[in-house]
């Protein structure tokens, strides 16, 4: 997970892919955070973002960096703890002018069962399950 968690800091943007009905939908995220031994990403409840992964949690991130990619199929989990959106908030104080750890429209969630499969056009595909 540590090695996830590094690609996409330093990536810095990343690709969240969700479902809406039949239809794909890709945008660009930037925060993910480690938290109790889990990867976090953070929206807004108000997004349709959210709304999609709350009729189909199952998304796919992907993020590229110095000729490599990371490729992570996961099923999301919604904490609605104050202690994980607080924990989010702090690794990413930017975002205290939009969201806080107790308004209702801060989402934070977790990634589970997740396989990411780093790539490049050089090296084997290799997968990392967490």
């Amino acid at each position: 997970m540590q090695e996830v968690l590094d690609f996409l800091k330093a990536a810095g943007t990343y690709y969240l892919a969700t479902m809406d009905g039949d239809q794909p939908r890709v945008r660009a995220f930037g925060t993910i955070h480690e938290f109790e031994g889990k990867l976090y990403i953070q929206t807004g409840r108000s997004k349709p973002v959210s709304q999609q992964m709350a009729k189909n949690p199952k998304v796919e991130i992907c993020a590229f960096l110095n000729g490599r990619w990371v490729r992570v199929a996961a099923t999301v989990v919604d904490d609605d703890r104050v202690e994980a959106k607080k924990s989010m908030l702090d690794a990413y104080p930017n975002l205290r002018d939009r969201y806080s750890e107790t308004d209702s429209n801060t989402q934070v969630l977790y990634l589970k069962d997740a396989v990411a499969t780093f790539s490049s056009f050089t090296d084997e595909p290799r997968e990392v399950r967490f």
